[in-house]
């Protein structure tokens, strides 16, 4: 007996155990099954309006640019909805998204939609809209160039460190973290820092119905909230996404109904990494940043 005991026991431990990974197995071939679902849908030719979120801080993105081009290209994208959260980023990376926007408005409308934060490179990205829509406690503006500089000579001279560079100019290393920026080199800088933010004063010119000196009366850096911009000239509406669909329906004539899609261009990654992200979420550490040259970004003391 204690040996059919046994026996019994054996097999229903087997059993749970088999029961277990049949679970398993069917909720992976569901995973799997919306996975694929998904992906076959995102080709899908039935019109829509196409939605473009900018959370993060701007640089340069091929594959966004990539993405913004494949919405020009696409017929059954009839408008481009962009929602905006960001402090900014590098200048360059903001050109860049802005002038591919400006594309696709040569095409088919573009709304601009500030969420939470839409300052500096982030409402030059804003800009590109036919029309632009924030929240009324959203934080809009910045309009402005920085350069910020780190400079740790005194710090070496204490831990006995020191640093030589042999350049073929007197501002080739300029500047440098290793001495004091020089009188010379700080001049470079500002020419570039000013001649930067006169071209941003001129595009918020050109898309704002705003005069020269108006842009300038609020381009000193400060942010304001949507109560204000939109006041002042530097927004058109408070609203978001659905204030934005009523515009496009009202004014452009795409309908409300169509739905939004929103375009995917983070970087491809193995199914058993997409399955698992899925699941388990995108996590902080995976996010990195990394910024050079001139900024357009807004960054609070503190």
């Amino acid at each position: 007996m204690s040996a059919d005991s046994e026996d019994y026991k054996v097999r229903r431990r087997l059993k749970r155990r088999l029961t277990l990974w049949r679970l398993l197995a069917i909720v992976l071939l569901i995973v799997v099954g919306v996975w694929i679902f998904n992906a076959m849908t995102e080709d899908d030719v039935t019109d829509h309006v196409a939605r473009l979120d900018i959370t993060e801080i701007i640089v340069e993105n091929d594959r966004r640019q990539e993405a913004i081009d494949r919405v020009i290209r696409d017929a059954s994208a009839k408008a481009l909805i962009v929602y905006i959260n960001s402090p900014g980023g590098s200048t360059y990376g903001s050109e860049r998204l802005y002038k591919a926007l400006r594309r696709v408005a040569e095409t088919k409308p573009v709304v601009t939609v500030i969420g939470t934060v839409g300052a500096s490179g982030g409402y030059m990205t804003a800009l590109a809209g036919d029309r632009i829509f924030a929240g009324e406690s959203s934080i809009v503006g910045s309009i402005g160039v920085i350069v910020q500089l780190t400079e740790i000579s005194e710090l070496m001279k204490k831990v006995g460190v020191s640093a030589t560079a042999i350049t073929s100019g007197a501002l080739k290393g300029e500047p440098s973290p290793f001495k004091p920026i020089s009188e010379a080199g700080r001049e470079n800088l500002q020419e570039m820092v000013t001649a930067t933010y006169d071209w941003f004063v001129g595009l918020v010119t050109d898309r704002r119905p705003l005069d020269e000196n108006e842009v300038r009366s609020l381009a000193d850096g400060r942010v304001v909230i949507g109560l204000v911009a939109v006041n002042n000239g530097l927004i058109d509406e408070i609203g978001g996404i659905t204030e934005a669909q009523t515009w496009l329906e009202s004014v452009r004539q795409i309908p409300s109904s169509l739905p939004l899609r929103t375009i995917d261009y983070s970087e491809p990654k193995p199914l058993i990494a997409r399955l698992l992200g899925e699941m388990m979420g995108k996590s902080v550490l995976s996010e990195r940043l990394t910024l050079d040259g001139l900024l357009s970004l807004w960054q609070p003391d503190g």
